[in-house]
């Protein structure tokens, strides 16, 4: 290319903007200035894009510097090596030059016709970089005005003219020199409509920055509408445009225009993201701190009106009566520091900050809780005895266990309170042996309810970081009761649950032990709260589904169930007289004789409880009184006559106990948690070769107990006259009636030897024998449980003697004189012993 010095540079799209230093990497300055003569102002498009304000050049208005057009770019130029940024085709801008090689390669393009090469450093950290550390493809710049700064350094004023890319480097001292071929823009034909709808994206994406920046855009636009060339729109954009200098170089590369125009288009999408989820920050944030100022201004203003009301004391006088109610209210001198700490923090807060709302919350609840407060107990023994055979029928040893409290206490003062557990079948006055204990004791009673509780916070109590966090429900009776040393009844103990959320029942080891409660910690008050002075009652249907080390911290103490002539006395002298004043009557209107109490007790209810006995005394108070409110006058008598009419067909009778027993059935005793039951167990045999068929859907535990029988079959078939082969020739079923029902436990092993003994001799067992108890292949019988409950079960069908083993002898000591005199008892030590006294006469 030859070169003609007079000749002007290509006129680019007047678009201005500044640029960080690119030598030294300082801030970049904001100067003012205008543009060359005849030029019109307008902003630069990125900066719009992006949001930053339009700036001007910072050089005096004078001629544009000529210089020879891009047609004769010289094929050997001085490189100008820049960081941080990418310079495009039509683009001018100011840069600072500050290093040596660049002061003496823009002198050097300056004394000829002012073309440069820019090229871009891989990385910006290097300070002099070589060839190697260039990208070779860059743009030719002519330098149109140079201005010295006092520092040495050089402000000069680039126009990118045309893309080229670096053949060699010639030489790299004083400055890189480099051989270069420029790349020529390709033409671009008639545009299809794929590639017009890019030039339409394009544009469309960069007004939408635009809106998104809050610039106005008409200027701009109108701009980029005046550029129909792809890769001129390109350029335009890209010089603008945020990217990191890998993307910007990857553009600058490109050479097809059309491509070049998709990589900007990508771009583009990419920013409009960035504007739309920075611009919805920004609104989020505006609306937040305007809702702050608003509440500001209006808190303010509602002061002023206090103080022109004279009610500016409102804060204070609350700090103080909080200050007071700490003072006050006894507790312990770490708990107050602990107060006035929480006190301290407040007065610094907003009044109507959630923070607070959560302090004074919690200094609310530090200053209600009964830290010193006790009810006194009432220590006179004979009337808390007289209190208790008023609520409660029988119960002598639960009786006997509270006043055994009252004396220590009354002698004791300091003694802790005891952790009962009453366990015992549903309705036999659990739960309201509680209340009875704390009216003998004249304290405050709370009943909570453990039943399917899961969540460890329901005890322990939720810390104060969560939303909505309460003290645990302990904590919370305390504070109902408005007393330290309360009755507090934990209801249904044994159902307890645990997941995710934690084991209630580990909880539960610190508030039950008396070694450790004194100094309980809930998570809410998160400091020491004295439970030692609490009696702490549980109640439980069965105590095996407690935890051993939760059973361990409890006295047990149990509760059977009743017997028929129990049931009617607590019928006649508690329920029957609720009932009439439940139902609207007057007892002088109902008259029901002992003897149907009785009939009511015997024929519609086998319970160990007293809830089905209560249900139909209600039924009949119930008829009565619709009787009443219709008009009839008493007094209402109820005869055993009637009684079928109003209650129905007895739901039991004595004559269901079978009068003769088939060979192979035995009757059986079983504990439940509802009570006593009895369970008939038939053998059968029939032609085969020994197996052994058990039904009834039983557990584990029963049927090895049948497989125990068999062998004990077996090894003394001698003794009960039994064919010594008979296990070669028959096949046994055992089968236990009610399958839809589970059976387990070590109680059948008795019944199962007799019944099999029974079929394999084809003897009947007496109707009038029930059995429990366990055996073993030596022939011993293996003490059971639930001994009182079997017999009452045995009594209430009209059996006529029972056989218990000999190690369940001591149990016999809770049996009611009244109860063992219905039904003969009978102890057995081996298996020898059992046949004799259960085969028929």
């Amino acid at each position: 290319m030859s070169r003609k010095k007079n000749k002007s540079p290509v006129k680019p799209t007047r678009i201005r903007r500044i640029t960080p230093d690119i030598d030294q990497k300082k801030t970049p300055e904001r100067e003012s200035g205008k543009p060359g003569k005849g030029s019109e102002e307008l902003p630069d498009i990125i900066e719009a894009l992006t949001g930053s304000p339009t700036p001007t050049t910072p050089f005096a208005e004078g001629d544009d510097a000529s210089g020879p057009g891009p047609g004769d770019i010289p094929k050997v130029l001085p490189v100008l090596a820049v960081r941080d940024i990418v310079v495009f085709n039509y683009m001018i801008l100011p840069l600072f030059v500050g290093r040596d090689k660049s002061v003496k390669a823009v002198d050097a393009a300056l004394s000829g016709d002012r073309y440069i090469l820019i090229l871009t450093q891989k990385d910006e950290t290097v300070d002099d970089p070589n060839p190697d550390e260039l990208y070779a493809t860059g743009t030719v710049g002519m330098i149109m005005r140079m201005l010295k700064m006092p520092d040495g350094r050089l402000k000069v004023l680039v126009q990118g003219l045309a893309r080229a890319r670096v053949k060699r480097f010639t030489a790299s001292d004083p400055y890189h020199i480099a051989e270069l071929e420029p790349l020529m823009e390709p033409e671009v034909g008639s545009l299809t409509s794929e590639q017009e709808a890019l030039i339409r994206s394009s544009r469309e994406q960069s007004e939408r920055i635009l809106s998104l920046r809050g610039i106005s855009s008409q200027d701009i636009m109108s701009v980029l509408n005046n550029v129909n060339e792809p890769g001129r729109l390109a350029d335009l954009i890209a010089s603008n445009l945020r990217m990191k200098v890998e993307a910007a170089q990857r553009i600058l590369e490109c050479h097809d225009p059309i491509i070049r125009l998709e990589l900007v288009n990508s771009q583009l999408l990419k920013e409009v993201e960035v504007a739309s989820m920075q611009n919805k920050i920004q609104t989020m944030a505006k609306e937040g701190m305007d809702k702050a100022q608003r509440d500001f201004y209006l808190r303010e203003q509602l002061k002023a009106i206090k103080r022109e009301l004279g009610d500016d004391g409102d804060e204070s006088e609350e700090m103080e009566e909080l200050k007071q109610g700490v003072t006050k209210s006894g507790m312990p001198k770490d708990v107050m520091k602990e107060c006035f700490k929480q006190l301290r923090r407040l007065e610094t807060m907003h009044a109507e900050s959630s923070e607070a709302t959560v302090i004074r919350t919690y200094l609310d609840w530090m200053i209600d809780l009964p830290w010193k407060k006790l009810s006194r107990d009432r220590l006179d023994i004979k009337l808390a005895e007289t209190i208790l055979n008023e609520d409660h029928y029988d119960l002598e040893k639960v009786k006997e266990r509270i006043l055994e409290y009252l004396s220590v206490r009354k002698l004791n003062t300091r003694m802790k309170g005891p952790i009962l557990c009453f366990s015992g079948p549903p309705g036999v006055g659990k739960t309201s042996l509680g209340r009875s204990i704390a009216r003998s004791l004249g304290r405050k009673f709370h009943r909570m309810s453990l039943g399917g509780m899961r969540d460890e916070a329901e005890i322990r109590g939720h810390r104060r970081t969560y939303i909505g966090a309460m003290p645990g429900r302990i904590i919370q009776a305390i504070k109902q009761c408005g007393t330290r040393n309360p009755v507090i009844m934990l209801d249904e103990i044994d159902k307890l649950g645990s997941d995710f959320r934690g084991d209630p029942s580990s909880a539960l080891l610190e508030v039950l032990d008396p070694e450790q409660n004194f100094s309980f910690t809930d998570h809410y008050l998160n400091v020491p709260f004295d439970l030692s002075k609490v009696m702490f009652i549980c109640t439980a249907n069965m105590l095996d589904s407690i935890p051993g080390p939760l059973r361990d911290r409890m006295e047990i103490i149990r509760i059977p169930g009743y017997t028929e002539q129990e049931k009617t006395a607590i019928t006649r002298r508690y329920i029957i007289p609720r009932q009439i004043r439940e139902n609207g009557l007057k007892e002088s209107e109902l008259a029901i004789s002992d003897k149907l109490v009785a009939k009511v007790v015997r024929e519609y209810t086998r319970e160990a409880g007293l809830r089905n006995v209560e249900r139909e005394i209600g039924t009949l108070c119930r008829k009565m009184a619709r009787r009443k409110a219709e008009g009839e006058k008493g007094p209402f008598k109820i005869t055993p006559q009637t009684l079928h009419t109003l209650l129905g067909p007895p739901h039991f009778l004595d004559d269901e106990k079978e009068t003769a027993l088939p060979p192979g059935v035995a009757v059986g005793l079983a504990w439940t948690p509802v009570g006593g039951e009895m369970l008939h167990i038939e053998v059968t045999t029939m032609p085969g070769k020994g197996q052994l068929i058990l039904t009834g859907k039983l557990g584990d535990v029963m049927k090895e107990s049948a497989q125990a029988a068999l062998s004990i079959a077996r090894a003394r078939a001698d003794e009960y006259g039994i064919d010594p082969k008979f296990n070669e020739k028959l096949d046994i079923h055992i089968h236990v009636p009610a399958g839809a029902t589970p059976k387990d436990g070590p109680s059948a092993g008795v019944t199962l030897v007799t019944a099999l003994i029974s079929a394999l001799t084809n003897t009947p067992v007496s109707p009038d024998v029930a059995m429990t108890g366990e055996i073993s292949l030596r022939g011993r019988v293996l003490p059971v449980g639930g001994i009182k409950e079997k017999i009452l079960a045995a009594v209430s069908r009209g059996m006529k003697k029972v056989l218990i083993p000999a190690q369940n002898k001591k149990d016999l000591a809770e049996i009611p004189d009244e109860l063992r005199k219905r039904i003969i008892i009978k102890t057995i030590e081996r298996v020898e012993d059992i046949w004799p006294l259960a085969k028929a006469k």
